[in-house]
């Protein structure tokens, strides 16, 4: 199945990048994955919130950010105030606590809504590349590349691989949402 690699590297992707948007949603538990977005001004440059400090999580509703150079502290302390993840920093003035609430059910079931939307968005993602596919398999009939048989049998190959990756998005992004409700 090597001549399929090219669109599978694709679906691979698009599955990295629904695990990361999902894990960035934050579940009511100290997840480190929220800090993914966030990012500073250091020295002239925008740096990962991960990459300035050490992040631990000492119990499972806080994270806590040990910031390596202590200017940094609050520029830190304001990346996170302007960001969505929704949660005020404390700044001691050695560290930065995020203390995670508890979730509402109506948060709850807006982020059941950003999983499906999120889930909703990767399928989409998958049926492009399938159709890119079945648009270069088609270009290559007419230009006489491939025989009517061959596309017939490479559609049908993509349309396996589509269907295994649509698959595996329901299965991540119920195991999200169950996640979520279970918290």
């Amino acid at each position: 199945m090597g001549k399929y690699d090219a669109y599978e590297n694709k679906m691979k992707k698009t599955l990295e990048v629904l695990n990361k948007n999902l894990g960035a949603i934050r579940a009511g538990r100290a997840n480190s994955a929220v800090l993914n977005k966030i990012s500073i001004e250091y020295y002239g440059a925008q740096v990962p919130v991960e990459q300035v400090g050490a992040v631990s999580s000492p119990d499972p509703r806080t994270l806590v950010i040990t910031p390596w150079d202590a200017s940094t502290l609050k520029p830190i302390v304001k990346a996170i105030q302007t960001s969505d993840i929704g949660i005020n920093p404390q700044n001691d003035g050695k560290v930065i606590r995020l203390v995670f609430p508890p979730l509402t059910e109506e948060h709850r079931k807006t982020l059941v809504k950003q999983v499906a939307k999120e889930g909703e968005e990767a399928k989409v993602a998958i049926r492009n590349i399938r159709r890119d596919a079945l648009d270069k398999f088609k270009a290559a009939k007419k230009s006489g590349e491939m025989t009517e048989d061959d596309v017939k049998r490479s559609e049908k190959d993509i349309q396996a691989l589509t269907d295994k990756y649509i698959k595996e998005i329901e299965a991540i992004s119920a195991k999200k949402s169950k996640e979520l409700q279970e918290i």
